[in-house]
């Protein structure tokens, strides 16, 4: 196996599998959040015990969550120093400040607040109990806002110029708002509030199918279909305009991710490819499912709009193909999976299927929702393995390559601590899967009455 006495491959290894696990539990921390302060907010306005009692059960899974991503984030930003200390030094300098402003402005308020938020409930009027869950919500949109600046950044460099080795920042709006920003910023912001609600329909859904608390996660069931029944459609909406914003700044990421070789000749159309075996050492495809014009079609609107093919940029300015062309699909397919469920859950709706009774007679409808968790988290991994996989060969997009900014470290230690990685984090995993199932086992503690009042929900 060459690539473990290769220090760039094995150290690229590493970051991306802290990455895409660090990446699990920001992705409902920052949703729950939202979630809490909406259910707390509608207690305080409605006088409903079922929204106290609400936030009160996910607030414990939030806890849990926001442990794991900061045991799983310091680690990563400790990356930079230690396996990219060239990047870093280079040309870091831009991200640190990103990544110092994440963790004063968005990490410290959530950490600052989100002890009273946890331990306030009886200590606190409630109004100033939800201005702190309200401040634990705004850190973990912040910390998304920080984070995905400083990442666009790194896909669409602005706002600086570069003096050989050194770089100055001169304009930081044009910096921080960089042509990928909101682009990428909202379709991830997105898929952690569609995550978030398909995490709790399916977990809903799981006390539904074994009868427990029914009234209670009937409601949160129904909270979650609604919700996801936007989000899903605002998803493929925005999907669209990434793709469009990829093709107009990143073409050659573009030509990876669709597999697209040649560029369209004028009155000729792209195809849109299904299924392909990518040859990147013949520039080709060695078989294809195409469907003719829809790839031109769907980036320009025309029929005929020309799409531009990897052949046209230099070999070693080409991303890997084959991975974020089957990774793209991933997500595709997972995605309108997950659309196809909320339209089956309206249809049922409709029907009269969310009653009581029918709807935890109706099995398989509750393990689809039930297994869209998993597929949910599946569709956010995939389309990051297809963000960073797309920006190769280069760490900051046609500025600065991969390989310059690694650190000059032997192979072995890399591989060693890869290894440490991989075994640490898997037990943390199965840590986390023991105390996440003693939660939802135990369910919602009923027996404990709102502040001011000695009444308990009633199932």
């Amino acid at each position: 196996m060459d690539f473990l006495s290769d220090t760039l491959i094995l150290s690229r290894m590493q970051f991306a599998f802290k990455a895409l696990f660090h990446i699990l539990w920001p992705i409902l921390g920052i949703g729950l959040s939202i979630y809490i302060f909406c259910m707390e907010l509608l207690w305080l306005k409605r006088k409903d015990l079922f929204y106290y009692q609400q936030a009160r059960f996910w607030t414990r899974l939030f806890l849990l969550n926001f442990a794991m991503g900061v045991v799983t984030g310091i680690p990563l930003s400790f990356e930079f120093g230690t396996n990219w200390a060239r990047f870093a030094a280079e040309r870091g300098g831009f991200i640190g400040e990103l990544i110092g402003l994440e963790a004063t402005m968005a990490f410290m308020l959530e950490s600052a607040f989100l002890g009273i938020m946890i331990w306030g409930w009886k200590r606190l009027p409630p109004g100033l109990h939800l201005f702190s869950t309200g401040m634990v919500a705004l850190g973990s949109t912040m910390s998304a806002f920080w984070i995905m600046s400083a990442n666009s950044w790194m896909q669409t460099p602005a706002g600086v110029v570069f003096e050989g080795s050194r770089y100055v920042v001169t304009d930081y709006y044009q910096a921080i708002f960089n042509p990928d920003f909101w682009v990428g910023f909202l379709h991830m912001y997105i898929a952690c509030l569609e995550t978030t609600v398909f995490v709790i329909g399916g977990v809903s859904a799981w006390y539904l199918l074994r009868q427990r608390h029914v009234d209670f996660f009937l409601r949160s069931f129904k909270i979650a279909v609604v919700t996801a029944f936007f989000l899903a459609f605002i998803q493929v909406v925005q999907g669209d305009f990434s793709g469009k914003a990829v093709a107009e700044h990143q073409p050659a990421k573009l030509g990876a991710i669709e597999a697209h070789w040649d560029t369209n000749a004028p009155g000729e159309g792209a195809s849109w490819i299904l299924l392909a075996r990518p040859n990147p050492d013949e520039g080709r495809n060695d078989w294809a499912i195409e469907f003719p014009y829809l790839l031109s079609f769907l980036l320009t609107y025309s029929p005929t709009g020309k799409v531009t093919g990897l052949n046209e940029f230099p070999r070693e300015d080409i991303p890997p193909v084959t991975i974020p062309f089957y990774s793209f699909r991933i997500m595709f397919t997972v995605g309108f999976a997950l659309v196809f469920l909320v339209i089956w859950s309206g249809w049922l709706w409709r029907k009269g299927g969310f009653e009581k009774k029918s709807l935890t007679r109706n099995k398989w409808f509750l393990y689809a929702w039930l297994f869209a968790i998993p597929a949910a988290y599946v569709a956010v991994e995939a389309g990051w393995i297809v963000r960073e996989m797309g920006r190769q060969p280069w760490i900051i997009y046609g500025v600065m390559r991969t390989g310059e900014g690694v650190s000059r470290l032997p192979a072995d230690h890399v591989a060693f601590t890869l290894f440490a990685y991989v075994l640490g984090y898997a037990l943390l995993f199965l840590i986390f899967l023991y105390a996440g199932g003693r939660i939802i086992g135990r369910g919602p503690e009923f027996e404990k009455p709102p502040p001011g009042t000695g009444t308990a929900f009633r199932r």
